[in-house]
C-alpha cells in the first residue's frame, strides 16, 4: 500500500493546490466585480455571471461569501486588469489576462514565464491582432432560428452562431455581452449555460512537437503558478493530447 497511497496523496496534494488557485482566482475576480460594479447580483449582470460560473467550477459558498463580504467592507486591494501577449515556444502566440495590485511586480512574473521558455513578451497589440475577443454562450437548445431571431430583434451584434448535437454556440461583440444574455434569458428562460463568458480565441490553431511541448507546457505551468494570472489564452493544440 506505501507507495500507491503516497501517489494517491502526492495527487489528492496536487488535486487540492488547483483546487485553492481556482477558489483564489474566482475569489479575486468577485471581490473586483463587486467592489466595482456593486455586491447585489441582481443588479449587477457581471457578478451574477460569475457567481454562476464560481458555482459550476464548484466553487463552495463560503469563498463566494467571503469575497462579497471583502467587498462590502469597501477596504481592501485595489486590483486592476493589466494583460500581456507575446510568442511563446514554438512560435505560438498567447495572451495573458491578469488582475493586480502590483503591475510591475506582475509584469516581472509574467515576463519570467517567457525569458524561461527561451521566448519574448510583446508590446500591446503584437498578438492580439491574431485572435478575435468575443463573448461565447453555449447552451442546449435545438431552435437555432429562434435563437437567431430573438438576438436579432434586441439589436445584438452576432458573430457566429453554431448548432451541433443539439447545443447552441452563439458567438457576439464583447460590447453586447450583457444585452446578448439578457435577451437569452427573457426569451427562453432559465436557461443553464455550459459556457457563458468573453473570451479571445485564435483566428488558426496549430501545433508544437518535438523539444517545443515541453517548453510549452512549462510556459504554461509557470503562469498557472501566478496569482495574478487569471486566464491565458493561446493558439496551440498539444499533438500528444
Amino acid at each position: 500500500m506505501g507507495r500507491a497511497y503516497q501517489n494517491r496523496k502526492e495527487s489528492m496534494a496536487k488535486t487540492s493546490d488547483m483546487k485553492a488557485k481556482v477558489y483564489s482566482r474566482y475569489g479575486r475576480e468577485i471581490y473586483v466585480s463587486a467592489k466595482s460594479g456593486g455586491t447585489d447580483p441582481s443588479g449587477n449582470l457581471s457578478l451574477r455571471s460569475l457567481i454562476d460560473r464560481a458555482k459550476k467550477d464548484q466553487v463552495p459558498g463560503h469563498v463566494i461569501d467571503k469575497a462579497i463580504e471583502k467587498a462590502k467592507g469597501g477596504a481592501g486591494e485595489d486590483y486592476s486588469p493589466a494583460r500581456y501577449e507575446g510568442y511563446g515556444p514554438g512560435g505560438s502566440m498567447a495572451i495573458i489576462e491578469c488582475l493586480t495590485d502590483n503591475p510591475n511586480r506582475t509584469f516581472g512574473d509574467v515576463r519570467q514565464a517567457f525569458t524561461k521558455t527561451k521566448c519574448k513578451i510583446g508590446t500591446q497589440g503584437s498578438v492580439s491582432h491574431m485572435f478575435d475577443h468575443l463573448a461565447i454562450f453555449v447552451f442546449k437548445h435545438d431552435d437555432e432560428d429562434a435563437i437567431l431571431e430573438a438576438l436579432m430583434e434586441a439589436d445584438v451584434d452576432i458573430t457566429d452562431i453554431e448548432n451541433e448535437a443539439g447545443k447552441i454556440s452563439v458567438f457576439t461583440a464583447t460590447s453586447d455581452y450583457f444585452k446578448a444574455k439578457q435577451t437569452l434569458l427573457d426569451s427562453f428562460g432559465d436557461i443553464d449555460f455550459e459556457l457563458d463568458e468573453i473570451q479571445f480565441m485564435a483566428h488558426a490553431y496549430q501545433t508544437v512537437s518535438g523539444d517545443d511541448v515541453e517548453l510549452f507546457e512549462k510556459f504554461l505551468a509557470m503562469l498557472d503558478e501566478l496569482d495574478d494570472v487569471q486566464r491565458v489564452y493561446h493558439n496551440i493544440e498539444l499533438a500528444n493530447h
